[in-house]
């Protein structure tokens, strides 16, 4: 129970307006990886509140922000190495002069604010302040026992650190990505089994969300290289393999228990109203920190690893799902099997194969195998405070969890109780997101 509240708090220090931020005065002393955590927090706040902010942006965000708070602090450990060279395009990156002293807390502080005001450069100047309040506020008291010229030498690698990867991500496919999110001119030649654009959707709009993001440079090289799954082909008769993965999502809707219909609503992470699915994960990647107290680069290490992961879960789906571009429950059930059927939760717009919501909560929960043992109990508070869902009869309520590897398999299921991802999309998509986070884990982090 007090690991519950303490998660909690903490929570809503960064996702109910960082009002405890802003408002109450921060201790003298400030734990390493809370000041991580922080900027966790804050991230997922501006992704929350900014506008025109897709799962697909959102994860490539959650990259890019985990990564830099890696390479803030790499040069503090001699065992550990930046990952220049390693990701796809990073020839370089400012190096510290070895022969001067910095306060790397203070360059992970000014560069996460540096990367974050520009990276989402469309959030407004309200949050655009919160971000400046959060880096003086952390500098009070980072900046003690910390000479005038190492401060301002921390602050100045920082900038240049936070500078560097902002250019290199501008060449990834994906830059101001929001500009792009539905295209009314994208155009498909229909065929049996094709994708359709849903009746009643999630978002305002029925186009396709960002046909284009699969072919966006991955983090990883191996990544790039990953080959497409194999799909079951199409076979409307009744019994075929095809038939049955939809007949699956059919039976189920008519038998949802109340715990199945919480999990569709927890994880459904509509970008609308929540962090984006990519950040509920990122989300628990903070609460797992916070819980277990690593060390700077361990905890620097996860939130890269995690973000990473996710983004480069979310362009090997993208590309599969613009490869296959196959229907969903809710245009093969009506025509098949029940022409009044609807789906409890409404669908995407974009293909279903593979389930996004597997492949990156997959990707994400491999990668913070990577730091944590899989039987460890926590907390997932965050959908915590919400309105209840009168439509479907829902509460979100906090949910308890007894290994990591869990939260990968709900995440998945939640999609095929929601009614628009079938066996298949979950199963391929856990299997994808696996290798993705391996080939993460298996960068040379350390000499």
């Amino acid at each position: 129970m007090k690991t519950k509240h303490f998660i909690i708090r903490w929570s809503l220090l960064g996702l109910l307006g960082l009002l405890l931020v802003q408002c109450e005065p921060l201790p003298d002393n400030i734990p390493d990886h809370e000041v991580a955590a922080q900027w966790a927090d804050m991230t997922l706040y501006i992704t929350k509140n900014t506008p025109a902010n897709s799962p697909t942006f959102a994860s490539r965000c959650l990259g890019y922000l985990g990564l830099a708070q890696y390479e803030a602090v790499v040069h503090s450990d001699p065992k550990y190495q930046s990952l220049v060279d390693q990701l796809n395009d990073l020839n370089t990156l400012p190096k510290p002069d070895t022969n001067q002293q910095y306060n790397w807390l203070l360059v992970l502080n000014h560069s996460q604010s540096t990367l974050l005001k520009s990276i989402y450069l469309q959030t407004s100047d309200e949050n655009k302040q919160k971000i400046d309040s959060l880096e003086q506020r952390l500098s009070k008291i980072l900046i003690k026992n910390t000479t005038a010229a190492s401060a301002q030498r921390s602050l100045a690698f920082g900038k240049k650190l936070a500078e560097h990867l902002l250019e290199w991500s501008k060449t990834d496919g994906g830059h101001r990505g929001y500009l792009e999110n539905f295209d009314p001119d994208y155009e498909r030649e229909p065929f049996p089994g094709s994708w359709k654009p849903p009746l009643f959707a999630q978002s305002f709009s029925h186009n396709p969300l960002h046909h284009f993001w699969g072919e966006n440079r991955t983090f990883a090289p191996t990544n790039t290289l990953l080959e497409l799954p194999e799909f079951i082909p199409y076979d409307p008769a009744k019994g075929s393999p095809y038939y049955q993965e939809f007949e699956a999502v059919y039976k189920k809707e008519r038998t949802l228990s109340q715990e199945e219909k919480e999990a569709a609503i927890w994880w459904s992470d509509d970008p609308d109203v929540t962090f984006s699915p990519g950040g509920h994960l990122y989300f628990i990647a903070t609460a797992l920190v916070r819980k277990n107290k690593p060390d700077l680069i361990t905890t620097t290490k996860t939130f890269a690893s995690v973000g990473m992961s996710v983004a480069d879960a979310f362009i090997k789906c993208w590309k599969c799902k613009y490869h296959f571009f196959s229907e969903r429950p809710n245009t093969f059930i009506p025509e098949f099997i029940n022409q009044k059927w609807e789906s409890f939760w409404p669908d995407p717009p974009f293909p279903a194969f593979p389930s996004g919501h597997a492949i990156q909560a997959a990707a994400a929960a491999k990668a913070l195998l990577g730091t944590f043992e899989n039987k460890t109990s926590f907390i997932d508070s965050a959908h915590v405070g919400r309105e209840r869902d009168h439509v479907r009869g829902v509460e979100f309520k906090a949910r308890a969890y007894s290994t990591i590897w869990s939260i990968a398999e709900e995440t998945a299921s939640s999609r095929f109780y929601g009614g628009i991802h079938t066996p298949q999309d979950n199963s391929v998509g856990l299997e994808q997101g696996v290798l993705i986070a391996n080939n993460i884990l298996n960068l040379k982090w350390k000499k």
